[in-house]
């Protein structure tokens, strides 16, 4: 990714000896993780649920974005980071995101409340990559496991979801454009949580 503004080093001129004169860093740009608002109102099939920490494959639990270069190379820049570390941002949205489509009361673990939750959802995430090809991809395998007290039955789930990142038209996505489709994945993958997709 091209950096915006180059540094330059000018030469500057002091009692006869040429000295580099050091330019002002670049500010390190945050972007955050955040759920979307809900636009719908999904019947509530969790009860309560304790969601375990998502764990995420290395490049995208990193601080640094990552992309994938039109190589296949999966690239990122130190000058652009995630504002939250990824695998608690992500987890804390897609909580809040199931709860608000839903109604149901889920909760990122450690579990804060008197009463024990009736489930517990585990998001093992395989990918989660801005593609070279313009598509956000979030794939990977959820797991409900019931409480011993609510009854019902392990539910297992694969997903794999292509969310167009907005605005690239074959260019590469800018950052910004990553946080968006990133969120906007999150939301589509806690509808199939909550509706049990």
């Amino acid at each position: 990714m091209k950096r915006p503004f180059p540094s330059l080093a000018l030469p500057l001129l002091i009692g006869g000896f040429a000295l580099a004169a050091c330019s002002a860093p670049e500010a390190t740009a945050r972007y955050r993780i955040e759920p979307l608002p809900a636009t719908q109102s999904l019947p509530n099939r969790l009860g309560s649920a304790e969601m375990r920490e998502i764990s995420l494959p290395q490049y995208a639990a990193g601080q640094e974005i990552a992309y994938e270069s039109a190589d296949g190379a999966l690239r990122s820049s130190p000058e652009n980071i995630w504002a939250d570390d990824p695998p608690r941002a992500v987890t804390l949205a897609l909580a809040r995101q199931i709860s608000e489509l839903s109604g149901a009361i889920v909760i990122a673990e450690p579990w804060p409340l008197g009463e024990a939750p009736q489930r517990r959802i585990e998001v093992r995430i395989e990918q989660f990559l801005a593609r070279a090809d313009g598509q956000m991809q979030l794939s990977g395998t959820y797991y409900i496991r019931p409480d011993a007290l609510a009854g019902g039955r392990d539910i297992v789930r694969r997903f794999d979801v292509r969310v167009p990142i907005a605005g690239t038209e074959g260019a590469q996505a800018t950052p910004a454009q990553i946080a968006r489709a990133q969120s906007q994945a999150v939301a589509e993958l806690a509808r199939r949580i909550a509706t049990l997709d």
